[in-house]
């Protein structure tokens, strides 16, 4: 199975787990020049930006690991034009969260990052 494949599956999986935990999908895979996210939910007062990451076993690492920097600055970017496009207020609420699938395993890192300025 291509990278493509496996990663839409495993979006699938993260999202059928966030709606059954209350979470109203908005957007999956939203683009713009700077990159993509996931997924787009809404929790309570809250905004949600996730960013799934899967890895069949730790031999490359823990998923959350791949949520570096670099990564965390591309979601902001993206979650910029989002609530842009959208014409979110700037009082709108934003958050970023990771859903880190290790084999079978689901962990949710609610508010794993920070918005990273310019």
């Amino acid at each position: 199975m291509n990278k493509r494949l496996v990663g839409t599956k495993y979006e699938d999986i993260a999202a059928a787990f966030l709606s059954s935990h209350g979470i109203k999908i908005i957007a999956r895979n939203f683009r713009s020049r700077n990159g993509e996210i996931d997924i787009v939910g809404h929790d309570g007062e809250y905004y949600v930006f996730f960013e799934v990451k899967y890895r069949k076993d730790d031999a490359s690492g823990d998923p959350i690991e791949a949520v570096d920097i670099k990564k965390q600055y591309k979601i902001s970017r993206v979650c910029d034009y989002f609530r842009i496009y959208r014409k979110l207020k700037d009082t709108d609420n934003v958050r970023f969260d990771v859903i880190a699938i290790l084999g079978e395993e689901i962990r949710w890192y609610k508010n794993a990052f920070e918005y990273i300025q310019l």
